[in-house]
């Protein structure tokens, strides 16, 4: 079963309005609707906004069977390869807000146990949307020091929940497939007003693909 973790409603509705809800559940403060889609059974969970949210909506999902944990949704821009409402495919997450280099000397992000900083994601076949880095945080700004930290990661795009979802997928053994539209880049006016002006058409975009990616997923 496709199991899709987003943190917003009007993320949702890509989905949700190309769904067959059979059920509604409710676990972890969380709403699961479970359906069927693109000829496919799923469930999707709306977690809410931020990492902690997007962990229980992956633990959420996989409660409910989930074999494969689908995350889409918009996200910020880091650089001028990242295109307004264009969609990418992201192939490694890192949690920017993660910091322990001064216990263990490894690279900011790199979670206890790990030895790289930045963990991979499934890119099946049969998805050809650009690959792109998601540096996830809990935090939703236009810091200048924020923006150099990613861009030394080596990140090209932020969100507030992808990379928790994908660490919860590692611990459960799931694989984890993310996908994401842009509405905002950095270096273009406000953060907040772009990101205003594009999410409706960024959520369009994500609807768009949504069959496409539904087809490469087993």
């Amino acid at each position: 079963m496709i199991g899709a973790v987003v943190a917003l409603d009007d993320e949702a509705e890509a989905l949700l309005s190309q769904m067959e809800v059979e059920d509604i559940r409710t676990i972890y403060g969380k709403t699961v609707h479970l359906g069927r889609a693109f000829g496919k059974e799923c469930l999707l969970v709306v977690c809410g906004v931020g990492k902690v949210n997007a962990a229980a909506g992956a633990c959420a999902a996989i409660h409910f069977g989930a074999d494969v944990i689908l995350n889409f949704g918009v996200a910020g821009g880091l650089h001028e390869r990242t295109e307004l409402t264009e969609v990418y495919l992201v192939d490694k997450a890192v949690q920017y807000d993660f910091d322990i280099t001064q216990l263990e000397g490894c690279e900011i992000g790199t979670l206890d146990g790990e030895t790289e900083n930045f963990l991979p994601l499934s890119t099946p076949k049969g998805i050809d949307f650009p690959r792109r880095k998601l540096a996830t945080g809990d935090r939703f700004n236009d810091s200048s020091v924020d923006h150099d930290l990613l861009l030394r990661l080596g990140a090209d795009l932020r969100d507030m929940e992808g990379g928790a979802i994908v660490q919860v997928c590692k611990y459960a053994g799931v694989p984890c497939v993310s996908f994401k539209a842009v509405s905002d880049v950095y270096g273009s006016g406000s953060t907040t007003e772009q990101y205003e002006k594009n999410l409706s058409r960024a959520c369009l975009n994500l609807k768009a693909y949504m069959g496409e990616v539904f087809a490469a997923l087993d």
